[in-house]
């Protein structure tokens, strides 16, 4: 297939978040399209004598990339939120069989036909809100059966709706009650049967794990860490979200793509993830939802230079919001982050947060998927919730309407 997109308004993040040129706003320009990649630009794209398509001079941006959501689940927990706020503590809900072992049991429950079914219009909302690449995690299963029923399950969201699906196998995400007082044994078994599993069944392009008090220690994430590494896994990890207990450290040692939360990761750690090119991804929508008080370390995270990813981490306990502009805002009312910062952080920022080489960037040789937006300018993205500027995605090429309709 090959297109040319004329008249466009390109924001293209194609150079690093402290330089002007990528964030700045270049008028009346072409992109060529063959084979769902990005082959020209500008007077370049222009002399091809291709079908061509204009874009009225709107903003075109990468299309939005969610790097971390747990989008696959059934069940419903607004019952637990409003118990909450009567005063009703966690630790009697969770007593009460609530917290993430009800949507485990929920997910257990539930077909893949009906997870799939629940699954499709959260990721719509997402491609609503400019997104062309979803990460889904898996992690409400906690059994062999369960975890690799969830993954098949993200990985045929894209058969189903015309956006990019990554999937990720969290199994190591909370102690299942099987293994209730024996979380050693349960990692030996994340570690040698269902790792294994999903890197032989191809369903799975990453691993993760919860470090954290409440979950799994350091040395316990390190052995996932190494079993991911031994299957040709990529790495993710949710770190220092509760508490400084050193997981993104090891994680990043262990070649770690991203470490997630991170709200108590110390300063001299910040120096770690610089050195090891790991990104740093800011889930505000947690923060937010938790009336959480302790900031991420944005000051040392800038002052290193390491790259800030931003995501939904879209899930029925801590972050039940499917739209990427909403966590621009939050990061810049709650983070102190910049419109510029939360762009790269949900373009550039994220591709590289998944190991993605080929997307984020509005660039020859990259992927063509971009968004196209009813705005100005893209400081808009962030400043204004649920206005709708987005009036069409170009995915692998392809252009879809904002209802995402193919046309």
């Amino acid at each position: 297939m090959r297109k040319v997109y004329t008249h466009a308004k390109l924001v293209t993040m194609a150079t690093d978040v402290y330089a002007s040129d990528g964030y700045s706003c270049q008028d009346n320009q072409s992109i060529a399209v063959e084979d769902g990649k990005i082959v020209a630009l500008g007077h370049d794209a222009e002399v091809l004598d291709w079908p061509s398509q204009s874009l009225n001079g709107k903003l075109v941006t990468p299309g939005f990339i969610d790097s971390h959501t747990h989008l696959v689940f059934a069940g419903n927990r607004a019952g637990e939120f409003e118990q909450r706020l009567n005063g009703v503590p966690y630790q009697t809900i969770a007593a009460q069989g609530g917290g993430i072992l009800s949507t485990v049991k929920a997910t257990r429950a539930a077909s893949e036909a009906t997870l799939l079914e629940l699954a499709v219009p959260r990721a719509n909302a997402l491609i609503r809100d400019g997104v062309t690449t979803i990460e889904i995690k898996s992690g409400y299963g906690l059994t062999l059966e369960d975890e690799l029923k969830m993954l098949r399950v993200a990985k045929s969201i894209d058969q189903h709706l015309p956006v990019n699906v990554s999937t990720t196998l969290l199994a190591a995400h909370a102690l299942p009650p099987e293994y209730r007082n024996d979380a050693d044994s349960y990692i030996d078994f994340v570690c040698h049967t269902m790792i294994p599993a999903a890197a032989e069944q191809q369903l799975a392009d990453a691993v993760d794990v919860f470090c954290e008090n409440i979950a799994f220690s350091v040395e316990q994430a390190e052995r996932v860490f190494a079993a991911a590494n031994a299957h040709g896994l990529k790495i993710k990890a949710h770190t220092e979200q509760l508490s400084d207990l050193g997981g993104s450290v090891a994680a990043a040692k262990a070649g770690a793509l991203s470490v997630d939360h991170i709200e108590y990761l110390s300063e001299a750690d910040v120096q770690v993830l610089a050195e090891y090119d790991t990104v740093a991804t800011l889930l505000p929508g947690a923060f937010y939802f938790l009336r959480e008080t302790q900031q991420p370390p944005i000051a040392a995270l800038r002052e290193s230079r390491v790259p800030m990813a931003l995501a939904t981490d879209f899930n029925p306990g801590t972050s039940p919001f499917a739209s990427l502009t909403l966590m621009m805002n939050m990061a810049s009312t709650l983070f102190g982050l910049t419109p510029k910062e939360n762009l790269y952080g949900v373009t550039r920022h994220a591709a590289q947060a998944l190991g993605l080489s080929h997307k984020g960037q509005i660039a020859v040789g990259f992927d063509a998927d971009l968004a196209v937006w009813d705005c100005e300018t893209p400081a808009e993205l962030s400043y204004m919730v649920a206005t709708a500027p987005l009036l069409g995605r170009i995915v692998n090429g392809d252009w879809y309407d904002e209802q995402g309709v193919r046309g």
